[in-house]
């Protein structure tokens, strides 16, 4: 990073980009260009404009035109003093530390000019505010600094947080989708963190929701004929069994070859995380959790054309994480991938079989075979080779899947009708049927990951919940909902917001061969959809008040606890955060369990935030121990 842009206009959020430009510096050895646009032509117009208003006197012509001069003298000079002024503050802080520095001051509009000189200029990374001087409450993004990244392919920084410098703490994370944008902004996490000293981690997300909730969007509009032809049940059933699988395999693929590259490139051990859903909500929802210091995405994603100004997931980060961004427009390919298409010769009934692929994920199809194909030591590749690299990809053989789909339909009322047993990945959620998997086929996690799903105690408790009441899904299969967890859904405002979490509700039991819904099961993915949406939305006042009114009532009647050990108020208050039931039961007898094993005969909140803090072991312990029926409660 041998310059760096910086555009000023002395807003809160200017004065943290000079900050942060200034760390980049020292750590880079960079010289910094610092650039504030005046538009004094526009006060000009502007002027001409209003005219008509001055007094009798000044409307005579001669008049009128030393008017004119007058103020574009003073207008020009007022605002060159004042971009002068702004850029003396960087340019003080620079000669402080002996950083190079250069000052720019052209004139007209703002985010044209700024645009204009990073595409004349050779600068390595752009830093800016992403609000101005004319941020108000409701502002997530300002109009500057919007246009300007929409509008340049240089590597921008996008500063959010307004902390000191060395206030600031938290790691960097990096979104990894198997774009070359992507796999290049891994790279740069890794030298930011290194020279930092900030840890790296890497996170991807596939999403096997969204034909689901297509799928049931569309059979209300179709003919009866056209539903005929598009066969919902058995395209649901090819989702389910490989292509959600399958999806998983290659974006876990993409996060194993970023931690290669980290490790053969820059001798790194990368963290890697696999989520599933909408992929900015997700990432959103990672970052508002962990709280990094930096974000690190491609302005493009691996399904957007290279004419793209920006993908949607990168818009909506961009807008709403409340931590800085870092935008990678520059591209990297992994060495696998390059050397797959230079050594990898395709048959043409290869290649005319990939053409079949949809467009959409032709790309991702092509890039899992290349991978398959030279970690086994092909040079041709076949239709033989794409067939086998289908196989590890996916649980069962996908051309098997295709041309017999019926004969699965069939099977799976059979299995529907007998004792399936399910079992949980804890790290990733794959779902394995009637044995218990050596390794996840996923994430290669360990047997002892996969949790249990016990559905005689689920149809239990959904009995002590009221009752189940039976629903016909789109394509015909029927599942019982309990009745909390039907007023549970009702939370969730009407209209589309509704019918989607309903939706992945159902996605989420099915794919767990799980038949009954309970209040538990459904709460779990109503927060995990609507929680982060009622933060940044104004529109769902009926989930705030369900959850103010459900909070009030919970802290109420739970101010103290039966416990062997002593408990301060705010360690019961922090509790009392966790939802009512079995995930309040067994949370506490984990803290209990933790402080026992400790010494500790009083819990504080520290020590109880820390233990709830255990996010995913705690959280994988809680489903497994409620869908074996070992709650504390039960087990007491």
């Amino acid at each position: 990073m041998k310059k760096i842009y910086v555009p000023v206009d002395n807003s809160d959020y200017s004065d943290a980009s000079i900050d942060l430009a200034v760390e980049f510096a020292k750590k880079f050895n960079s010289q910094l260009v610092g650039s504030h646009v005046y538009a004094a032509k526009m006060h000009d117009v502007r002027f001409k404009q209003m005219e008509y208003t001055l007094p009798e006197e000044y409307q005579d012509e001669v008049e009128l035109e030393k008017q004119r001069r007058i103020h574009d003298t003073l207008i020009t000079m007022g605002l060159q003093l004042i971009s002068d002024s702004y850029l003396e503050v960087m340019k003080q802080k620079c000669e402080k530390l002996e950083i190079p520095f250069e000052a720019k001051m052209p004139e007209g509009k703002h985010y044209i000019k700024l645009v204009e000189d990073i595409k004349e200029s050779d600068y390595d990374l752009v830093i800016m505010g992403a609000l101005g001087m004319g941020a108000v409450k409701d502002s997530l993004i300002g109009g500057v600094c919007e246009r300007v990244i929409r509008r340049i392919t240089t590597d921008t920084l996008v500063v959010r947080n307004l902390e000191p410098i060395q206030e600031q703490t938290g790691n960097i994370l990096v979104g990894i989708d198997g774009s070359p944008e992507s796999f290049h902004g891994l790279k740069t996490a890794i030298r930011l963190g290194q020279k930092f000293n900030k840890q790296v981690e890497a996170v991807g997300v596939y999403d096997p929701y969204l034909h689901y909730i297509v799928f049931n969007s569309v059979v209300n509009v179709l003919t009866e004929r056209a539903a005929r032809t598009f066969r919902f049940k058995e395209q649901e059933q090819l989702h389910e069994e490989v292509i959600d699988t399958g999806l998983a395999k290659i974006y876990q693929s993409h996060l194993e070859v970023a931690r290669s590259i980290a490790k053969e490139d820059h001798d790194y051990q990368l963290k890697i995380t696999l989520l599933d859903g909408k992929a900015y909500e997700k990432i959103l929802q990672y970052t508002r959790k962990t709280q990094p210091w930096l974000l690190v995405i491609g302005k493009i994603g691996v399904h957007n054309e290279q004419d793209s100004d920006i993908g949607s997931t990168a818009e909506n980060l961009l807008r709403l994480a409340p931590c800085n961004v870092l935008l990678t427009s520059q591209r990297y390919f992994p060495q696998i991938d390059v050397k797959a298409e230079e050594t990898l010769v395709w048959t043409q009934e290869a290649m005319d079989r990939m053409e079949k692929a949809p467009p959409l994920v032709r790309g991702i199809a092509k890039t899992a075979v290349h991978r398959f194909a030279i970690e086994r030591g092909h040079s041709v590749i076949t239709e033989s080779v794409i067939d086998s690299a289908m196989e590890a990809i996916m649980p069962q053989r996908a051309s098997e899947k295709l041309t017999r789909v019926a004969k699965e339909i069939a099977e799976q009322k059979v299995l529907d009708a007998g004792d399936v047993q399910t079992y949980i990945c804890g790290e990733c959620g794959y779902a394995a049927h009637n044995q218990q998997p050596k390794k996840c086929p996923v994430c290669s996690s360990p047997p002892e990951r996969f949790q249990m799903v016990d559905k005689d105690t689920i149809e239990h408790i959904a009995i002590d919940e009221g009752g189940t009441a039976e629903e016909e899904t789109f394509d015909g299969v029927r599942l019982q909902w309990s009745e909390q967890s039907k007023k549970a859904l009702r939370t969730v405002p009407r209209g589309y917001m509704r019918r989607n979490v309903k939706a992945r509700i159902e996605k989420s039991a099915r794919s767990q061969k799980i038949h009954t819904i309970t209040n538990a099961f459904a709460l779990q993915i109503i927060d995990d959809s609507m929680g982060e949406a009622a933060a940044v939305r104004e529109d769902a006042p009926e989930l705030r008040a369900m959850q103010s009114q459900s909070e009030a009532t919970e802290l109420q009647t739970s101010t103290n606890i039966d416990s062997p050990l002593k408990w301060t108020d705010e360690a019961i208050e922090r509790l009392n955060l966790v939802p009512a039931g079995f995930m309040r039961n067994i949370t506490q007898t984990r803290i209990e369990q933790r402080a026992k094993e400790a010494n500790i005969t009083e819990v504080t909140l520290d020590f109880a935030a820390r233990v709830i803090e255990d996010g995913r072991s705690l959280a994988n312990e809680v489903l497994g121990d409620y869908y074996q029926g070992k709650s504390t409660k039960e087990t007491a």
